[in-house]
C-alpha cells in the first residue's frame, strides 16, 4: 500500500513558475520510481515526467522538456515537480504515481496514485 499526497498547485498568470509536490508513505521511497501526470477534463491522461530506475537521467514529454523539473528529496519522502514558463495549455489537473512495472510513460504502469491538485494557468 502506498499513499500519495499532491499539493502546490494553485493560479499563476502564464509566464510564471509553480512548484508541485507529492509526499509518499508506505514504501520505500528512495528505491521507488515516481512521475507526474497530467488530466484535464474529457481528455486522456497525459504524461508529464519521471525519474529513471537508476533515477539519474528523468524523462519528460515534449510539451513541458526545458520548461518541468523533476527532483525528489529522499529524506522527506517527496518528490517535486518544477514548473517555469507555465502556459494556458499547462491547465489541468496533476497527479503524482508511484511506478510499479512497465514504460514509465505509460499511466498503466503506475498503480498508486495522488488524488490531484489544480493548476491554473491564465492568459
Amino acid at each position: 500500500q502506498v499513499q500519495l499526497v499532491e499539493s502546490g498547485g494553485g493560479l499563476v498568470q502564464g509566464g510564471g513558475s509553480l512548484r508541485l509536490s507529492c509526499a509518499a508513505s508506505g514504501r520505500s521511497f528512495s528505491s521507488a520510481t515516481m512521475a507526474w501526470f497530467r488530466q484535464a477534463p474529457g481528455k486522456e491522461r497525459e504524461f508529464v515526467a519521471a525519474d529513471t530506475l537508476s533515477r539519474s537521467v528523468p524523462y519528460y514529454s515534449d510539451s513541458v522538456k526545458g520548461r518541468f523539473t523533476i527532483s525528489r528529496d529522499n529524506a522527506k519522502n517527496t518528490v517535486y515537480l518544477q514548473m517555469n514558463s507555465l502556459k494556458p495549455e499547462d491547465t489541468t489537473v496533476y497527479y503524482c504515481a508511484a511506478f510499479t512495472s512497465g514504460d514509465l510513460r505509460n499511466a498503466n504502469s503506475y498503480t498508486y496514485w495522488g488524488q490531484g491538485t489544480q493548476v491554473t494557468v491564465s492568459s
